[in-house]
């Protein structure tokens, strides 16, 4: 009954009004700076920036109270057009037959397993393409006519 009695919000307004999702949507953008995700720039001539959003989630632990809000901030990349702003799409995904094989080692050498969340993960790697990326709700600069270049992969990226 406790989770369907919390609501997620929908957009940044809905976010905005509560305490706990402003403190995570602060550490979202300062953890993309810490690892040089963008830089702050002009947009330069003939490139078009693609629009982002926040995305917010609840977790919960398995007694249904609140573990943490979750909050990513990702990149319209559907927006995007393929051999003008990227060139191919990579997704690394780890097959089931394999997490399977390494479930089954763990149980045969009594290895012991451990689950890891982390917080915020850089899997992506470094951009080749020049992407720029509109400023969010949230994101606070100087300069309103600024745009984020990206230097790494964010999240919907293609």
């Amino acid at each position: 009954m406790s989770i369907s009695s919390n609501v997620e919000p929908r957009n940044y307004e809905e976010a905005s009004k509560q305490s706990s999702w402003v403190k995570t949507m602060k550490e979202e953008p300062n953890a993309l700076e810490q690892n040089h995700t963008w830089n702050v720039t002009s947009l330069p001539l003939g490139k078009t920036a693609i629009g982002c959003k926040w995305i917010y989630k609840i977790k919960y632990k398995s007694d249904g109270s609140i573990e943490r809000y979750k909050v990513r901030f990702v990149a319209k990349g559907y927006n995007q057009i393929e051999g003008l702003d990227y060139l191919d799409t990579f997704a690394p995904v780890a097959k089931l037959t394999i997490l399977r094989l390494l479930l089954a080692l763990v149980a045969t050498n009594n290895w012991i397993l451990k689950q890891l969340d982390v917080n915020n993960a850089f899997l992506h790697g470094d951009l080749h393409e020049e992407v720029c990326m509109k400023l969010s709700q949230g994101l606070h600069v100087d300069n309103k006519n600024k745009v984020c270049k990206l230097q790494r992969s964010l999240y919907g990226l293609k």
